[in-house]
């Protein structure tokens, strides 16, 4: 195993030894490549080659807060006036060299001429469905916006846009953004890779978006864990107006449950979390695991009528969805017990 970092020098943390990033105190999520073979054998549910949407056109600026779906982890978020895009990927395919990976199942549902402009990008990690280089270039050609992200990730984006504004730091790092927002890194249940060799070597994690127009609570890709993360989150940050948690990509769970959420699971973090407002991400663009396209959402209704809790407090969110949320306005979503 190599002995050095090929994207970092970081003095060792609680969750980096001075070679790669961990998740302490949760289950591992590295697996071998036994393992990945045995998934592959077993993986036999299809999808549909494509899905219809209808795209939505969004205005430049927002006085209070609102989502815009355009699939899989990008969403734009749009509060008091600031532009915020999460984990940017209009590319057709996600994967090396754009002919490579998993094709989308549903166009943007924002087509990229008519984004409005940007500001900051959070980027979660490094997986391909989450940092696309190409996106990442043609939005700082455009608007040359701030990205916040882990450490590491920046080592990445540079090689590709030499002049890309990037800040990053760990978890609990903080940053100060236009019109009075912050946004801070926080922990997620993850992994990191590019290739072959460079394991959990660059560092994952969520986001904490506050704004003068509510609270944004941003997930990036994360396993429940002990679900300890979500708790000290709701301790730390307060609650929640509109919190963006991945229900898909979960099957089958001996082999995601580490790094994977799955709706039942999801629904745990948001009463975690007490959010007000949940969206689900991460489902329906790509196939990247086994369950069928359209049991996320089933998943997630059944999830929720178990706890109690009213379906439109908690949505899978759809390409092309615009969701509007009022901080004042309180949901069903409760606490855990």
């Amino acid at each position: 195993m190599t002995k050095r970092n090929r994207y970092v020098t970081f003095p060792p943390t609680e969750n980096f030894d001075g070679v790669r990033f961990a998740n302490p105190g949760h289950p591992g999520t590295d697996r071998s490549v036994r393992d990945l073979f045995r998934w592959q054998r077993e993986r036999r549910v299809p999808w549909p080659k494509r899905v219809d949407i209808v795209r939505a056109v969004p205005e430049r600026r927002v006085s209070g807060l609102r989502a815009t779906m355009v699939g899989h982890a990008t969403v734009l978020i749009q509060a008091a006036g600031l532009n915020v895009l999460t984990d940017p990927v209009w590319s057709e395919r996600a994967g090396p060299y754009g002919y490579i990976g998993r094709s989308r199942t549903t166009a943007p549902g924002i087509a990229f001429a008519d984004l409005p402009p940007i500001d900051v990008v959070l980027l979660s990690h490094n997986h391909y469905d989450h940092l696309d280089l190409p996106t990442l270039k043609r939005l700082h050609e455009r608007d040359a916006p701030m990205i916040i992200t882990p450490l590491g990730n920046e080592t990445i984006i540079r090689r590709a846009v030499p002049r890309a504004r990037i800040a990053t730091g760990n978890w609990g790092t903080r940053f100060h953004l236009p019109n009075g927002a912050v946004v801070d890194i926080v922990p997620a249940n993850h992994w990191s890779a590019r290739g072959i060799g460079d394991r959990r070597m660059a560092l994952w994690g969520g986001f904490m978006l506050r704004t003068n127009a509510g609270l944004v609570y941003f997930a990036g890709d994360t396993g429940y864990g002990t679900g300890a993360i979500f708790k000290a989150m709701r301790a730390t940050h307060g609650r929640p107006d509109l919190a963006l948690i991945p229900i898909g990509a979960y099957a089958p769970r001996w082999f995601m449950a580490a790094q994977h959420v799955d709706p039942k699971e999801a629904v745990l973090i948001m009463r975690s979390l007490d959010a007000r407002k949940a969206l689900g991400i991460h489902w329906g663009t790509f196939r990247l695991t086994d369950e069928p396209w359209d049991e996320p959402p089933r998943l997630l209704a059944e999830a929720l009528a178990s706890h109690g809790m009213n379906r439109t407090c908690f949505e899978a969110f759809r390409p092309g969805q615009v969701v509007d949320v009022d901080p004042r306005q309180d949901s069903d979503a409760g606490s855990p017990n």
